[in-house]
């Protein structure tokens, strides 16, 4: 059996105001979308030499007068026949029609589905319709209650365009205040590609023939003119957007001046931008910014706005840009993303996957041009790289770099050749400078390349120069992606090892064959080990005793590198290693059995004593490593103080 599906025409009106869009302010972005493609259409006819006429000026106006709201343009207009063919007949897109028709016209229309003038009856309870087309047909006049249906006679427009006319419901009144209409053109509609006018707005300039008296600086007075106030249409929108036009016109001057007219609010200057201009096989074009990343990160702020054909979309991107690129700013712009999105449709669509792609890469393109920057040279010099760009930014872009790393395998594979390493004395590396420069000293006797690295240079100080003393570099690695990036690096380079600099003590960070004879037999060692155990948290300390050299410290804490950085990384995971994640933070206290002090505690007969030299010894310890808090900081003060 065959046949034809049958809509009940009754019942489309309360689905329309219901569920057309989820949210009933996009009917005003639907109208003035179709106001700009009836301004495009005739724009396109005019250049094909269809229509002889003066395009005169397309301005899109917005009015709100007595309950009723406006939206006018001088576009294309509509016969009675193309009123019945797009208005009539539900979901029928005159701008489909029209692209059939024109294939050649360049022209951009937004407008595929022919449902966004029913968005009207979402808001409104009677819609009417003013329009006179470019050709000798009459003027004609439409109306509909919301109802099945509607009215349709001759009408006494005498230009050409149409006006739309919504008479908003009761529900609705928050449509014909000034403010929230204002709101939603700059949301929707300020870089539409027509201009639109929305009311007046205040200019003070200099009168020509009024004057105020005042002093001169000298003693005397002169006449300076007066600031009057001059109301002036209001134009919403910038018609020629900087992603707009060719990167070859425009200076950083400029790309900082729409960044700031993207983001009012934020008065820092992006790093530096990615210009975005692709035809084939998808069309998009854009601005991406870099911002300078802040330890309070607020990612409802200044976030991607994606554009269709100048049209506001969402500025929720996810699927469109990658997850690592999301702190980014700016705006994308492509046809090939429908008005009406939403995210399943982002995460399936096969164009939604190239853009992402070919964002990924021009991120890549970008951050390996900054690396290969040519430094000026003197005749008969050669060109050297000069990574001075990328260094003053890199402390900014890093997490970003990251982020993209662990997460995307091909832009891995690239930034492996320009991601920068820090040392604590500020210099920065190549991955593969790094590893010539160390890799003499900081082999270890397996063979194995050891990267000594701090994630807190201030807190960490003390064992950042103990290292430097034997000769060995320590990175700064600080970004909280670190513990997961490390790991990476681990597995990327062949027979390497990442150690934190109070992970061990420094004669073990980079093991080699080499031992330390014991002063203390193994009978001293049992006996020394309850004493010291007997004045720390064995829920937090773990006391292990070493052979060191006699002039290292008595006792030092470090902290096992595989359970903090497993810890580390259960913390800033999303799951999955809850185990790791749930530990406690533990310590070791290495004590030198080698060292004076330690044979003095085992001597010491006196148990008061020996008890107070214990906790001296261990007290400078945990100050030494950030540890010591509390009452046992104000004990190690007060003895301090005594002492002095």
């Amino acid at each position: 059996m065959q046949g034809n599906l049958n809509v009940q025409t009754e019942n489309i009106f309360p689905v329309i105001k219901k569920f057309l869009y989820s949210d009933h302010e996009i009917f005003l972005r639907e109208l003035i979308s179709n106001a700009v493609d009836a301004s495009q259409k005739l724009k396109a006819l005019s250049s094909r030499g269809e229509f002889k006429g003066e395009l005169g000026d397309l301005t899109i106006e917005v009015k709100i007068e007595k309950g009723k709201l406006i939206i006018s343009d001088h576009g294309i207009g509509m016969t009675s026949d193309e009123i019945d063919k797009y208005i009539n007949q539900i979901a029928f897109s005159g701008a489909n029609d029209f692209l059939d028709k024109y294939k050649d016209v360049q022209e951009n229309l937004i407008g595929h589905f022919g449902l966004g003038f029913y968005s009207a009856f979402m808001v409104a309870d009677k819609v009417e319709i003013d329009t006179k087309s470019y050709t000798d047909a009459p003027a004609m006049h439409w109306s509909c209650d919301g109802s099945p249906q509607f009215e349709m006679k001759e009408g006494k427009r005498t230009q050409r365009g149409t006006d739309i006319t919504l008479h908003i419901a009761d529900d609705c009144k928050e449509f014909l205040e000034e403010h929230r209409i204002l709101e939603l053109l700059k949301k929707y509609c300020r870089f539409m590609p027509v201009p639109i006018r929305f009311g007046e707005e205040s200019q003070w300039e200099d009168s020509q023939t009024e004057f105020d008296e005042v002093d001169d600086g000298k003693g005397g007075k002169t006449k300076r003119p007066k600031r009057v106030e001059k109301k002036v249409p209001r134009i919403i929108n910038d018609t020629e957007p900087a992603w707009r036009k060719k990167p070859a016109d425009l200076s950083d001057d400029d790309y900082r001046k729409f960044y700031h007219e993207l983001y009012p609010m934020n008065f820092e200057d992006p790093l530096f931008q990615i210009h975005l201009n692709v035809d084939y096989p998808f069309n998009l074009t854009g601005i991406l910014y870099f911002p300078k990343v802040r330890k309070t990160i607020d990612p409802n702020r200044n976030k991607i706005q994606l554009y269709c054909n100048q049209v506001f979309v969402t500025d929720q991107v996810e699927g469109v840009v990658p997850d690592y690129l999301m702190l980014l700013h700016g705006v994308l712009d492509s046809p090939d993303i429908p008005l009406n999105v939403s995210r399943s449709y982002l995460q399936s669509d096969s164009n939604v996957k190239k853009i992402s792609t070919h964002i990924s890469k021009k991120v890549a393109d970008k951050l390996e041009e900054l690396s290969k920057a040519k430094v000026e040279k003197k005749e008969g010099e050669t060109d050297v790289a000069d990574r001075t760009q990328l260094e003053e930014k890199w402390d900014d872009i890093k997490i970003f770099v990251q982020y993209g790393m662990l997460t995307d395998e091909k832009f891995c594979e690239r930034a492996m050749k320009f991601y920068l390493l820090k040392g604590t004395d500020g210099t920065y590396y190549t991955l593969d400078s790094y590893r010539d420069k160390i890799k003499a000293l900081q082999t270890d006797k397996d063979e194995t390349v050891c990267y000594l690295y701090a994630s807190d240079a201030e807190l960490e100080h003390a064992y950042i120069e103990k290292a430097k003393a034997k000769g060995y570099d320590v990175l700064l690695m600080d970004s909280p992606l670190e513990s997961h990036f490390i790991n990476l690096l681990e597995q990327k380079i062949e027979k390497t090892r990442f150690v934190r600099v109070d992970s061990d003590t420094v004669e073990k960070l980079i093991p080699h064959d080499d031992t330390i004879p014991e002063k203390l037999s193994k009978e001293e060692q049992d006996k020394l080990r309850p004493i010291i155990e007997g004045e720390v948290d064995k829920k937090k300390f773990t006391v292990q005793l070493e052979s060191l050299e006699s002039d290292d410290a008595p006792m030092q804490v470090t902290q096992s590198e595989f359970m903090r950085r497993y810890r580390e990384m259960a913390q800033t995971s999303g799951g999955g290693m809850g185990f790791y994640g749930e530990m406690p933070e533990s310590y070791n206290l290495v004590v030198n059995i080698n060292h004076p002090l330690i044979g003095r505690i085992l001597g010491e007969s006196d148990a008061d004593k020996q008890r107070e030299l214990v906790q001296q010894v261990a007290d400078l310890a945990l100050l030494e490593g950030g540890l010591l808090k509390g009452e046992a900081l104000s004990r190690f003060l007060k003895r301090s103080v005594a002492m002095i």
